[in-house]
């Protein structure tokens, strides 16, 4: 190659660099969707540098609109489908949202767009604002505690997104003792905070419903699935974007890694996105505390009682899923002797209550798509066997049997995740992540 035709030195390791730069940027906006300079300084200024690319790559690969100023990006992600798991807005304190909670933010927004709102509002005056718009459209509202603190929960959401900040004053204080605070208002993001506009919609539920008028792209549909959702289950994929999973998956495999860092594995049971530096995820699992150790004992416990072997199928609403029941006399005679052998670790106020313990429970396996509340118990997925604490192994198969097989680094797509028969073993991780 002659000097004229030579790269220019060190051009690979600007690519390259420039590459990592792009994911780093686009795994922290999925993460935090709302962003904004003040809160995130140096990651605002790495999405800035990669405005472009970023906005290309969230289009094309998940169908999401980026917008970005001089004060904030918003990434604004499409409806999932009705079976993904549910991500509720969450507290200070790690808690859900309750309903209260939601109607106040709604109402807190609606105040802050008033045209009389300027950049600047004392607490006092958007509560009056808030009681009255309620009063307008029936919502009654007292002045109690928990009252109160739902309505704090709304306003410190807005806080966290750097929709609001305290320039004097702190919102807690006037949730316990009525302290005035002073809020400045990032007017150019409020009204970036729904993902359409508000004209466009007649009722509602049409704010995270799928727009009819878009035509269906299964293949977009389904990376956006895999990169949202802990767990894809392939009996909730339509028959287009199971046939794009089949065909398509070095494609798929090949984006994610490339816009995001995330490792795709495909089973017979369905498909998932896991991230090997442990960062993308806002439900830890597994991870410390109470609720979680038990959750993580349990699934070992049930699998270990039940021996769920390959193709189990348990009934999920009248339908045959993947996966295998344990009754809720088991779930509780589990979690009831799992509570008596860790009684000095775990919370007190936890254990002594074994029912409030097992809706914790259930609320984080389903939360990661791990096991279905029904009626009769809890449907566990075969993906619950990776994290028993002792993995089965068989012995490896001819290099040349598994390129015919699978594709290089791929699972094999039938491959199922529950144990296979005795004399086929089939190996699996001990833990993955979402």
């Amino acid at each position: 190659m002659s000097a004229a035709a030579r790269p220019p030195a060190g051009s690979a390791v600007t690519a390259s660099h420039a590459a990592s730069e792009r994911r780093e940027a686009a795994r922290f906006l999925l993460m935090h969707p709302v962003m904004t300079t003040a809160q995130y300084p140096e990651e605002m200024a790495l999405v800035r540098r990669n405005a472009g690319a970023l906005k290309s790559t969230f289009a094309t690969t998940l169908g999401y609109t980026l917008v970005i100023e001089a004060s904030f990006a918003r990434l604004a992600k499409a409806p999932l489908p009705v079976d993904a798991p549910v991500r509720p807005a969450r507290r200070s304190n790690g808690g859900d949202f309750t309903p209260r909670a939601y109607t106040y933010l709604a109402l807190v927004c609606a105040g802050l767009l008033s045209p009389s709102v300027g950049e600047q509002i004392l607490l006092s005056q958007l509560v009056e604002q808030l009681r009255a718009d309620a009063a307008s459209v029936g919502i009654s509202i007292d002045d109690a505690l928990p009252e109160r603190r739902a309505l704090v929960a709304a306003i410190g959401l807005l806080l966290d997104w750097g929709v609001l900040a305290e320039t004097d004053g702190t919102v807690a204080g006037w949730s316990e003792r009525h302290d005035e605070a002073l809020l400045t208002i990032n007017r150019s993001l409020l009204p970036q905070l729904l993902a359409r506009p508000l004209y466009t919609v007649e009722q509602p539920d049409q704010l995270w419903a799928h727009d009819p008028d878009l035509p269906a792209q299964p293949r977009r549909d389904l990376r956006r699935r895999i990169v949202e959702n802990p767990l894809v289950r392939r009996e909730n994929l339509t028959e287009s974007e199971r046939d794009a999973l089949s065909r398509e998956r070095n494609d798929i495999t090949l984006a994610l890694g490339d816009a995001f860092g995330l490792e795709l594995e495909v089973r017979a049971e369905g498909a998932l996105a896991y991230d090997t530096e442990e960062e993308m995820t806002d439900v830890a699992f597994p991870s410390n505390g109470t609720t979680r150790q038990a959750a993580l004992l349990l699934l070992d416990a049930l699998v270990d009682t039940l021996h769920p072997s390959a193709g189990a199928e348990a009934l999920v609403s009248g339908r045959p899923v993947p996966g295998v029941l344990a009754t809720w006399d088991l779930v509780a005679d589990n979690l009831e002797h799992l509570a008596e052998q860790n009684a000095r670790s775990w919370r007190s106020e936890v254990i002594s209550d074994l029912g409030r313990l097992r809706a914790e429970v259930v609320q984080v396996l389903t939360s990661v798509s791990l096991a279905t509340a029904t009626v009769d118990g809890l449907v566990l997925h075969p993906a619950s066997a990776r994290y028993r604490p002792e993995p089965v192994r068989s012995a490896a198969k001819p290099r040349a049997l598994r390129r015919l097989e699978a594709p290089p680094g791929l699972p094999e797509l039938t491959e199922p995740l529950f144990p296979a028969p005795a004399d086929f073993p089939t190996p699996f991780m001990r833990t993955y992540h979402d």
